[in-house]
């Protein structure tokens, strides 16, 4: 009997304190900072956020709405760089650094498709001399980009741990590398750096 209402109370004492800590955005690397709620309070908040209509065509068909406008968001997010609906892994200004880090530079790396193509061409060509330059090229090509991916961590991580030094900056170099594969004006979100200007 009162360990029932003990309990009762412990649930919703524990789904007020989970409404107020989701109504706060928090940095996505910084640590929870609360504990993890019980399966039963969880379950309960989630069933309090989605409001059921009763009808089960209704209700996923309102999901899928709003899966499609959060879509919508995250694209124009991608687009624009709105900090509110980026991806979980683009979010916080230690990934907004990084990303102006990147692309306020030339990097080798960002040359590797169409370079990869062309050495590709030239090694399809039934002359031997041809087929032994694309390999040099190719050769080339690696160990330039492998180089340039070395310096760009120092100096990436220098730069972090200057301007960053209490918050967490794990897997932000493994990022910043990342988008340097990817060539400039394909990269999302999009750049809001131009090159040679200092993030």
């Amino acid at each position: 009997m009162f360990g029932s209402r003990s309990s009762k109370e412990e649930k919703a004492a524990a789904t007020d304190k989970v409404s107020a800590d989701l109504s706060q955005p928090r940095d996505p690397q910084a640590p929870k900072g609360r504990p993890t709620p019980k399966r039963a309070v969880a379950q309960s908040q989630r069933k309090s956020v989605v409001a059921s209509t009763g009808n089960r065509k209704e209700d996923a068909k309102r999901a899928r709405e709003r899966r499609r406008a959060e879509m919508a968001k995250q694209r124009e997010a991608l687009a624009n760089g709105d900090e509110r609906y980026l991806p979980t892994r683009d979010k916080g200004p230690v990934r907004r650094f990084v990303r102006d880090f990147v692309d306020s530079r030339f990097s080798v790396a960002e040359m590797f498709l169409p370079l990869a193509v062309v050495i590709l061409v030239l090694s399809m060509v039934r002359q031997p001399a041809i087929q032994n330059i694309a390999l040099l090229l190719w050769l080339g090509v690696i160990a330039l980009i492998i180089l340039d991916s070395i310096g760009l961590v120092f100096r990436l991580r220098n730069a972090l741990n200057t301007r960053f030094p209490n918050e967490p900056r794990r897997g932000a170099v493994a990022y910043g590398l990342m988008r340097t594969l990817q060539m400039r004006r394909l990269r999302l979100p999009k750049p809001q750096v131009k090159r040679g200007e200092r993030p």
